[in-house]
C-alpha cells in the first residue's frame, strides 16, 4: 500500500507531498454523475456497493494518495430521531429542530452497528481493494448541533447562539449527547478498518475565539483524545484561520487549513503541535494550467517548514471545477514536491 499520506500525518519524512481533495467523490466527476443519476443522495450514502464505487472513482481518476469514505456528516443524526431530507435547492433539511430540553431528552443514543451498518459494510469493501489509505470522518459536535438546532443551513445561526448564550446548560446537554454519538460513529469506522479519521467543523468559524474555546473545544478534545495514538486524527475548523492558537489546543495529529491564511503563517501558529493539511483555494482550479501550477508551487513552498504536509484544497472541490484541472493539480503536487 502507498502509505505516504499516513507518514505525512505522523510527521515522518516522505518522498513527495501526498494529496487528496475534500469532496473528491462528487458532482464535478462525470463518473459520479452517472451513478447519482440512478439514485437519490441518501440512497447512495446508504448503499455500500454504490458508496464504495464512488469512493474509488477519484483514486482511479485523479491518482490521489488517500480515499475518503463517501457519506455525509448528517448520517449519524438521523438515527438519533430526526427526519432528514436533502433538497437540491435548499440542501439538508432536518425536521422538528431541537430548541428545548424536552427535544434533547427525546434524542436517542445510537447503536452504530445496528443503526448505520451500511457505513461499516462500505468500509470493508473499500479496504479489501484500495491501494491507498481510507479516511473515515464525522461532523464535529458543534457543526452537527447547528444543523439540528437550525433545521438546516443558516446565515446567522441565531437559534444556535440563542441556545448557547441564553441556556448554556441545555446547549451543553445537546453537545454531550452529540459528542457521544460522534465517538461511537467514528469507533464503528475504526473497527471496520479506516486508517485515519477527519473531524469536520464546518461552522466553527461562526464563533469568536473566546466562544470557540468555551463551546467547541472541550468536545473536540474529548473526541481527539479517544482516538489519538490509535490512528491519525485530522481536525478541520473551517474559517478558523484567525484563531489557530485556540484550534491547535484540540491536540489533533493534523490540522486542516482553509485558504484564508498563508500556509506558512498557519504553520507558525501551530508550531510542532501537528502536521498541516491544505490549503489551495478551490476556485483556483477554475484557472488555466499555468495558474494552477503556480499556486500549487506557492503552497508547497510555504509548507516547507511544516512538521508534515498533506496537500489539499482549503475546502471542498466545487461542482463547477473541470475534473481535468483536478487531475492536473494532483500531477503538479507530485511532480513539484518530488524534485
Amino acid at each position: 500500500m502507498n502509505d505516504t499520506f499516513l507518514k505525512a500525518c505522523r510527521g515522518e519524512k516522505t518522498d513527495y507531498t501526498p494529496v487528496w481533495i475534500m469532496r473528491q467523490a462528487g458532482r464535478y466527476l462525470p463518473d459520479y454523475q452517472k451513478v447519482r443519476a440512478k439514485v437519490d443522495f441518501l440512497t447512495l450514502c446508504k448503499t455500500p456497493q454504490l458508496a464504495a464505487e464512488v469512493t474509488f472513482q477519484p483514486v482511479d481518476i485523479l491518482k490521489v494518495d488517500a480515499a475518503i469514505l463517501f457519506s455525509d456528516i448528517l448520517i449519524p443524526i438521523e438515527p438519533m430521531g430526526m427526519k432528514l431530507e436533502f433538497s437540491e435547492s435548499k440542501g439538508p433539511i432536518l425536521y422538528d429542530p431541537i430548541r428545548s430540553e424536552t427535544a434533547i431528552l427525546k434524542l436517542r443514543q445510537i447503536k452504530p452497528a445496528e443503526d448505520v451498518p451500511f457505513v461499516a459494510e462500505a468500509i470493508k469493501i473499500l479496504t479489501s481493494k484500495l491501494n491507498v489509505p481510507l479516511i473515515g470522518f464525522s461532523g464535529a459536535p458543534f457543526t452537527l448541533a447547528t444543523y439540528m438546532i437550525e433545521g438546516g443551513s443558516s446565515k446567522n445561526y441565531v437559534n444556535t447562539k440563542k441556545m448557547m448564550f441564553q441556556t448554556p446548560e441545555i446547549f451543553a446537554n445537546l453537545m454531550e449527547k452529540i459528542t457521544d454519538t460522534v465517538i461511537g460513529y467514528l469507533q464503528l469506522q475504526v473497527d471496520a478498518g479506516v486508517q485515519a479519521i477527519q473531524v469536520f467543523d464546518s461552522w466553527a468559524g461562526i464563533l469568536s475565539p473566546v466562544d470557540f474555546e468555551a463551546y467547541i473545544l472541550p468536545y473536540v478534545q474529548k473526541i481527539v483524545s479517544t482516538f489519538k495514538g490509535k490512528l491519525p486524527v485530522i481536525y478541520f475548523a473551517f474559517n478558523g484561520s484567525a484563531m489557530l492558537d485556540k484550534v491547535k489546543l484540540a491536540d489533533a495529529d493534523v490540522y486542516g487549513i482553509d485558504w484564508r491564511i498563508d500556509i506558512s503563517d498557519a504553520i507558525s501558529a501551530i508550531g510542532d503541535k501537528g502536521a498541516v493539511q491544505g490549503n489551495l483555494d478551490p476556485c483556483t482550479l477554475l484557472g488555466d494550467r499555468a495558474l494552477i501550477k503556480d499556486r500549487v508551487s506557492k503552497v508547497l513552498a510555504g509548507a516547507k517548514g511544516a512538521k508534515g504536509h498533506i496537500f489539499n484544497l482549503g475546502h471542498g472541490i466545487l461542482p463547477e471545477i473541470p475534473f481535468e484541472n483536478a487531475i492536473e493539480m494532483v500531477k503538479d503536487v507530485h511532480e513539484l514536491s518530488s524534485k
